[in-house]
């Protein structure tokens, strides 16, 4: 742990593990919440059962695996490895109960009065029973395979999050009990529609795993079937890529990915209620200890409500939102060249809000379209299956231009994408690289190099969020696209440090990491400290993901106790503890989880009466700061910079719908006015 200033309290830190079920706490309060569409409930179960995979897959994975090293590490909210997992292990065994009573006592009869029904084999009439074995026939049964247990057939392999059937049966000759393992196959649809292959709005679902119980002596014939148990394993899926041999990255990475779906398992739920002795057989073939069992009331799985949320029911669905196209990116219904509207001014823009397809997008297009252009560099840490992005980048390849992409290969859950895409652009003659050894590369930049009057000038855009058109609708990111020479300039060095061996560690108007993003903002945070004592003006605002570092809490409590007025808008996991008496009691926390995942970072420095705004890629945690290459952008367009303040002053204004962190680590939700609303609403007006 880093070293903190004398005296204070040992408990300053809330332990970033279960800060982070806290925000998964507050997405499944948005499942909970009346007031919202139906079928936007169900997202939100399904995401809050999504993100609770990952997190077995990563982090209690990494705990379990510094556990087995049997090294003595404490977090620093000074809890054991032992001690985090028990109280995660409570916490989520008490989320995961109010997961299940959420979806069966609330949000299943609500679905059931709007006509969509989940049912049992048992519920179902004779012409649906005959359809259904019909179904089961043709499309289900040719892709089962029951595996035997026994003494010739060891316990076979249970990949990760795959549903399972453990089945009893019994030789009805000798009467010796068997058990069998039967895979509920992914590629057939979780719900299955009881009426037909499309669902009517108003439609009756079956699922999968109930069809094939059903079915279950067709797979065993001439053996009695007396039980079966759905369960389901969360392996450890984080990769630990040896990046030190002489040997290429993406090889090396291709052999990890392999050995990643026979990763060690650190969840089995299982479904209630299950037979102690089928269940003492799971414990002890996947070799975990009772403590990793968790039992799930009602369907496991909830993560494929996302089949439900695609219904065609837009009356149970948030109104749809168009992002508006910036207005200065447009005559009416006409495109400017971005070039063009770049030599009068940076453009911030806002994603959903605006546009992602008429302003980033466009700029990488119209660069692959422009004959003036000579070179497009660009990092690529995640993107879409059909990338406009990749296809634009292709173009400009086959039109002569130099393409430089850095593709982001370690990117979790997205490493075999990204290879391809890798493999598509090197075809296609762009030069591909991979970052640099021991780092991912996490910052999103695009460069555009073009001549002019026989003059370069160089256009760039520097992002919170992914090259994704997909999750730009989804995801709340910020960007400045710009043609200040000094950011090209830092843009320049940038890539030249990415692709080659320049070790330039001093920029203009970046920040970088893993150099100088903490130092940096360490030092900004004591001069706001130094600014309150001396009675000049000082002030702290910060907009991020996550805040984990430890040395920047401790500046942050240090500028609270010299008078600093510090705001921080936190989505997720914040081991920050505010108005703690005497350390944190100008701190104020606030997080919001809405309609739009808040992805953007931000950060203001009131700076003595000049305030001064940085944007960019870095979360506060010491992965992005000490294991990644991240951009922080001063941002000295002084539109640009109103623009940050209103929001920011819009997602921290009272009323607004949001959570507040107290002094005792508890996140209490209050206010009507929904923040993201707004913005929608402002977009629309500004746009026309």
């Amino acid at each position: 742990m880093p070293p903190t200033r004398s005296g204070a309290p040992a408990d300053r830190y809330i332990n970033r593990e279960l800060s982070w079920l806290d925000f998964n706490s507050r997405v499944l309060e948005l499942a909970e919440d009346d007031s919202l569409p139906l079928l936007e409930r169900v997202k939100f179960l399904a995401i809050f059962a999504g993100n609770l995979d990952e997190f077995y897959m990563v982090r209690i994975a990494g705990l379990k695996r510094r556990q087995s090293t049997g090294l003595t590490v404490r977090s620093p909210d000074g809890l054991t490895i032992r001690e985090q997992l028990a109280l995660v292990t409570e916490r989520t065994r008490d989320l995961v109960h109010r997961h299940a009573d959420v979806f069966t006592k609330d949000i299943s009869p609500r679905l059931e009065e709007s006509g969509i029904r989940i049912v049992h084999w048992g519920e179902l009439a004779d012409d649906e029973t005959k359809r259904l074995r019909e179904y089961f026939r043709d499309q289900v049964f040719p892709v089962l395979t029951p595996l035997a247990v026994d003494p010739a057939h060891p316990f076979p392999y249970i990949s990760g999050l795959s549903l399972n059937l453990a089945v009893q049966v019994r030789d009805p000759d000798t009467g010796a009990p068997r058990f069998a393992r039967l895979k509920v196959p992914n590629n057939v649809p979780r719900f299955v529609p009881v009426g037909g292959a499309d669902p009517a709005p108003g439609a009756t679902f079956l699922p999968l795993e109930d069809l094939i119980a059903a079915h279950l002596p067709q797979l065993f014939p001439g053996l009695d079937v007396i039980g079966h148990h759905l369960f389901r394993v969360t392996r450890n899926a984080d990769l630990e890529v040896e990046e030190d041999r002489d040997e290429d990255l993406l090889q090396a990475l291709e052999r990890e990915l392999a050995r990643r779906r026979f990763g060690p398992a650190v969840r089995l739920e299982v479904a209630e209620p299950m037979d102690p002795a089928i269940l003492d057989v799971l414990v002890s073939e996947l070799e975990v200890g009772k403590s990793d069992v968790v039992h799930v009331p009602g369907l496991l799985d909830l993560a494929a409500l996302w089949e439900l949320y695609g219904l065609d029911r837009p009356e149970l669905k948030d109104e749809p939102f168009v992002p508006a196209t910036h207005p200065r990116l447009s005559e009416g219904e006409t495109p400017k060249s971005v070039f063009a509207t770049l030599r009068e001014g940076d453009v911030l823009v806002h994603h959903p809000y605006h546009s992602f397809a008429t302003s980033v997008q466009r700029f990488i297009e119209q660069a692959a379209a422009d004959p003036d252009v000579l070179a497009i560099k660009q990092t690529l840490y995640r993107t879409s299956g059909d990338s406009p992005i990749v296809n634009a980048l292709i173009d400009a390849a086959h039109a002569g231009k130099q393409v430089v992409v850095l593709v982001e290969i370690k990117a979790r859950f997205d490493e075999e994408a990204n290879i391809s895409w890798a493999r598509s652009l090197e075809r296609a003659g762009c030069h591909v690289v991979y970052g640099l050894v021991g780092l991912k590369t996490h910052c999103k930049t695009a460069l555009v190099v073009r001549r002019e009057h026989g003059v370069i000038r160089r256009y760039c855009h520097i992002g919170t969020g992914n090259y994704n058109p997909k999750t730009a609708r989804l995801y709340e990111d910020l960007g400045i696209l710009t043609a200040d020479p000094r950011v090209g300039a830092d843009l320049t060095d940038l890539f030249n440090t990415l692709t080659g061996y320049s070790r330039q560690t001093t920029y203009r108007r970046f920040m970088v990491a893993p150099h100088s993003i903490r130092p940096g903002l360490v030092e900004k945070i004591r001069r706001e400290a130094r600014n309150a004592r001396e009675g000049r003006p000082a002030g702290i605002r910060i907009k991020v993901n996550s805040l984990v570092d430890e040395e920047l809490i401790d500046a942050l409590y240090e500028a609270s106790a010299a008078g600093v007025p510090v705001e921080l808008l936190i989505r997720g996991i914040c081991s920050l503890r505010p108005g703690v008496p005497g350390l944190s009691e100008n701190i104020r926390v606030r997080s919001i989880v809405g309609r739009f995942l808040e992805h953007s970072r931000a950060m203001w420095f009131a700076n003595g009466g000049e305030g001064e705004w940085w944007l960019g890629s870095a979360d506060l945690m010491h992965r992005n700061l000490d294991r990644r290459v991240e951009v922080l952008l001063r941002v000295c367009d002084d539109t640009a910079a109103r623009q940050l303040q209103d929001v920011f002053d819009a997602a921290m204004a009272d009323g607004v719908r949001c959570w507040e962190l107290g002094s005792d680590g508890a996140w209490t939700r209050s206010g009507e006015c929904d923040y993201q609303a707004a913005l929608m609403a402002a977009a629309v007006d500004h746009a026309g």
